[in-house]
């Protein structure tokens, strides 16, 4: 009896060990949870405000403040934000900025991952001389900042002719030194087998970098696009420059014209300035729910 009561406990003693050492661990992730729910909250608590807010009109607004409930002007608001013709011209409607924002961003992306796509592969698999000084000397303008360079960069594009235009505003930033950067590093985790099996099949450089260099930076393409086109779609002081066409006002810009209407008695369209903040929001978030599986691949896995 004394050796079954010892086996006993002795059989018992992992389960027992295993009870207690997952009381803790459910502990931790229901904390985990608790953390999570309070950041989304602090996160989406003043969006939800702000939308809230635009559906009140903005007399109430300006003399009450932001609002929790629920107003009865959405649809007459949003519908003037997005359809409405104004402006000095009487001819910009939100849905126009839309196109120009989107236009801006789209094209702010897509050139700046071609620009580093072509500049990373040179640099990696050409090897002329001074490769490595000219990625550092690219990298370097990392600490030159738009504002820093954008006296320079009006005067040129002045010069060419290309302002107020779709070209004036996207041409002149599509150089990357960001994206040069992770395209490279992205490209030395390539095998040189890959580039020695081209040569045997009889591929040039541009059927290499087509065929195969393309296709394996899908993922890494998707992550630079998701963060280049945030940052084009919510440039302000590189369009406010670039342009003094209303027809090429975007939505950024447009929110700051509603809010510098308060001149002598009138009252801002506060309701209205919300509902834009909401729209202009819309499209970034929409990439990033959509991108977002490519996204976090790209910048943590390395497909080869």
């Amino acid at each position: 009896m004394a050796v079954t009561e010892l086996e006993r406990t002795i059989g018992q003693a992992p389960a027992a060990t295993g009870t207690a050492r997952r009381r803790p661990r459910g502990k931790v992730r229901v904390w985990d949870h608790v953390v999570l729910l309070f950041g989304v909250v602090l996160m989406m608590g003043p969006i939800f405000v702000a939308f809230t807010t635009s559906s009140f009109d903005h007399v109430t607004i300006h003399r009450e403040g932001m609002q929790f409930g629920w107003g009865g002007n959405f649809l007459e608001t949003y519908k003037t934000v997005i359809y409405q013709e104004g402006g000095f011209t009487g001819e910009v409607t939100g849905l126009l900025m839309t196109q120009n924002s989107l236009i801006l961003g789209i094209g702010f992306a897509v050139g700046k991952i071609v620009v580093s796509m072509l500049a990373a592969y040179a640099i990696v698999y050409f090897r002329f001389p001074l490769a490595t000084v000219s990625f550092w000397i690219i990298f370097t303008t990392l600490l030159l900042p738009l504002e820093v360079r954008i006296l320079p960069s009006y005067e040129v594009v002045q010069q060419l002719g290309m302002l107020n235009s779709y070209s004036g505003l996207i041409i002149p930033l599509i150089a990357s030194a960001t994206g040069t950067f992770f395209f490279r590093q992205f490209f030395k985790s390539i095998p040189n087998e890959m580039m020695e099996a081209a040569r045997i099949d009889g591929a040039g450089p541009w059927r290499f970098f087509v065929d195969i260099l393309v296709p394996l930076s899908k993922t890494m393409m998707a992550a630079i696009f998701i963060i280049m086109f945030v940052v084009g779609w919510n440039q302000y002081l590189w369009p406010m420059l670039m342009t003094t066409e209303e027809g090429y006002f975007t939505l950024v810009r447009g929110i700051r014209s509603i809010m510098q209407q308060m001149i002598g008695a009138d009252i801002p369209m506060y309701n209205e300035a919300l509902a834009m903040a909401m729209l202009a929001m819309l499209p970034p978030a929409l990439v990033i729910i959509i991108f977002q599986r490519m996204f976090i691949k790209g910048l943590v896995e390395q497909e080869k």
